[in-house]
């Protein structure tokens, strides 16, 4: 049975690094949020910075909250009051907590290992990542003062970091639930998903799109931040009122060196390589294998796999049995012949049981196509891409209401083809 329950901020209290100055553009992220929001029955775009901040209501200090507003203090004052300055942890704090790294670990792979743990009375997740290149304290500092400024429903909050040696440890909100990978594959059960009706499914493509979008452009800090790690496995399926997606590790490629362009080989020095990059079959662009470098339009890239995943509960690669030989299978290329062909209905998801809005469905298929382009140049913009899945989920929605009037008997023709 799956558990799901949304993770609360605690009042932090200890030192966090002060924040010295701040413009009048790092308040813009919340505007942009006022234009962007829609009802509680759409998708939830930059609205849900607000939301999210509401969460963490127990985190404000109010006694001080009213004084200050009496007085007339500025709104630069009262921002210092929010929950957004990071932690920069001692390592030993990182050590302890996770009993010497002996502890029962949450995930591992072969780029990052993590433990859950409590770091000052927060439940929290660790991960040790290698940096890219070096990096001193002071630039830590900055970048966490950035990145921990953003706020979305759809991203995990970064708490802070620490290093040590050529490691990077950054502490991320605990949230109890499961990656979209298995909720989609549960290799216990082929056959059950917790994601059984379309509604839940195209939720979660709109909180990944507006958290994407969010990502690489509005966060109002005068940074376009790029994701690298956007893949089914670092999705968080969690449920509150309804079946929702968060998005893990944002920061990390900027944390750890791997947005830096000047890790890309210098082609006048033919002995020069490439730094060593980290990506996950199936989910890179063309470009990043050549390169190793990441932009918005490979991180678009990685989304599109993403969103083919969730129409289709299939893998982005898998290898099937021909006559003794193994045969690699494309979820792209699989894709693109149930679009040409007409035959989507067949390469959805059997477990959604036909009860969809087929048109619907085809559309979001080719908009997964799109996002795949092996021309970077021809991938749309995620901004254009999520006010388009605002507009399929509003479709689907009222699809959705209409076959709650329909008759009983209407059923029949819903049969599987």
């Amino acid at each position: 049975m799956w558990i799901f329950s949304n993770c609360g901020s605690k009042k932090m209290k200890a030192e966090v690094i002060p924040s010295t100055t701040r413009s009048a553009s790092s308040t813009s992220h919340v505007s942009s949020s006022r234009r962007t929001s829609k009802s509680n029955q759409s998708p939830r775009g930059s609205s849900s910075v607000a939301a999210s901040s509401s969460n963490d209501s127990n985190s404000y200090n109010k006694d001080s909250w009213k004084s200050s507003v009496s007085s007339g203090s500025s709104l630069s004052s009262l921002r210092e009051s929010l929950p957004e300055n990071p932690h920069l942890y001692d390592f030993k704090e990182i050590f302890s907590a996770t009993n010497k790294f002996l502890s029962n670990k949450h995930s591992s792979s072969s780029s990052s290992t993590a433990w859950r743990c409590v770091i000052r009375g927060d439940d929290v997740i660790v991960f040790q990542r290698k940096f890219r290149r070096p990096i001193d304290a002071a630039e830590l500092r900055d970048r966490l003062l950035v990145i921990c400024k953003s706020h979305h429903s759809s991203l995990i909050k970064l708490r802070g970091a620490s290093m040590s040696g050529g490691y990077i440890y950054l502490v991320y909100d605990y949230i109890k639930g499961a990656s979209l990978a298995d909720c989609l594959k549960n290799p216990k059960n082929p056959n059950f998903t917790i994601l059984s009706d379309w509604m839940s499914r195209i939720q979660i493509a709109a909180d990944l799109a507006h958290g994407l979008d969010y990502i690489h452009n509005s966060t109002g800090l005068e940074k376009k931040f790029i994701h690298n790690h956007i893949k089914s496995s670092s999705i968080i399926v969690t449920q509150s009122s309804s079946l929702n997606a968060k998005i893990c590790h944002f920061g990390t490629a900027e944390l750890c060196g791997e947005t830096d362009s000047s890790l890309e080989r210098d082609s006048s020095k033919p002995n020069s390589r490439f730094v060593k990059f980290e990506g996950t079959r199936g989910y890179m662009s063309p470009e990043f294998q050549s390169t190793g470098v990441p932009t918005h339009k490979s991180d678009l890239y990685a989304f599109g796999v993403v969103l083919l995943e969730i129409l289709s509960g299939e893998e982005p690669l898998k290898y099937r049995q021909e006559k003794g030989n193994y045969v690699r299978v494309s979820l792209i290329e699989t894709t693109r012949e149930a679009v040409e062909s007409g035959g989507v209905r067949r390469w959805m998801d059997k477990r959604l049981n036909d009860s969809y809005p087929e048109e619907v469905a085809e559309k979001m298929a080719r908009l997964g196509l799109e996002c795949v382009e092996d021309d970077p140049e021809k991938r749309p913009d995620i901004s254009w891409v999520a006010g388009r899945i605002s507009k399929l989920y509003l479709d689907s929605q009222s699809w959705t209401e209409k076959m709650g009037q329909l008759p009983p008997d209407f059923s029949v023709s819903m049969a599987p083809r």
